[in-house]
């Protein structure tokens, strides 16, 4: 009998306006750091024991964003394999949290160094997700009609005619002295033929989701994911990309 299995397939790049890239991503044991490269990666997993993908990205406009989000993935992909429930994961949230202060205060060039973080942990059966800040999760499975988002933005409500806000109301660091977070972590189920999107809002920003959902119906595997970083790149690629595309394979 063939055992169900895991893809993750990631693209990571700086768009055309930022000169470097603020965003790091983890994927199980492997991270990837402020890179360039629209060729996607992927990676294959059995399913069982925790497997943590999740981008983050660090708060331009404030110093070190790639330093932020750099340490959030390493520690991430070190905790990854203990986060099996709810619980594990707030608490993990917490202490990356906390490490993100410690390391801005031992330097004065990182202080108010901050990042979001959005992602999910594959379990054997249900999948637990979880986010700080606007970076977002996906749920684009082919049996639903539209995609629905899984995270919750943490982000002031929208003016009248706006689609996108670029202020976060809650991120890892980031503030002048330690400052608590409250992070959002739920539990959905998991099947065969799954597929979700983790994602910065360098993709969901200037790409509308109708768009993300034709290019999804269309492809997947690592075209899916070129055909999603082109899709942000023709709308002006105004933002650091990174997204992760999960199949739910047996």
């Amino acid at each position: 009998m063939a055992m169900p299995y895991v893809t993750v397939t990631a693209v990571s790049h700086p768009g055309l306006v930022r000169d470097h890239n603020e965003d790091s991503l983890v994927i199980g044991p492997w991270t990837l750091c402020g890179t360039m490269t629209e060729n996607p990666q992927t990676l294959g997993f059995p399913l069982g024991s925790p497997l943590v993908v999740a981008v983050a990205d660090g708060i331009g406009g404030q110093p070190a964003g790639e330093v932020a989000s750099g340490l959030v993935v390493r520690h991430l992909a070190s905790l990854g394999p203990t986060l099996d429930s709810e619980r594990a994961v707030s608490e993990a949230l917490d202490v990356i949290n906390r490490s993100v202060y410690a390391a801005a205060d031992r330097d004065p060039e990182l202080a108010t160094m901050g990042t979001t973080v959005a992602g999910v942990v594959v379990l054997a059966e249900e999948l637990l997700v979880f986010n700080v800040g606007d970076s977002r999760v996906l749920d684009v499975s082919a049996d639903r009609s539209t995609l629905h988002r899984l995270s919750v933005d943490d982000s002031p409500p929208l003016a009248p005619g706006r689609r996108t806000t670029s202020i976060v109301t809650q991120a890892l660091g980031g503030a002048p002295r330690f400052t608590a977070i409250t992070p959002h972590v739920s539990t959905a189920p998991l099947g065969t033929g799954d597929r979700f999107l983790v994602c910065t809002d360098g993709l969901t920003d200037p790409v509308p989701d109708d768009t993300l959902d034709e290019v999804l119906r269309a492809h997947d595997g690592g075209r899916a994911a070129f055909e999603l970083w082109k899709s942000a790149i023709e709308a002006g690629g105004p933002d650091n990309i990174t997204l992760a595309l999960i199949d739910v394979n047996d």
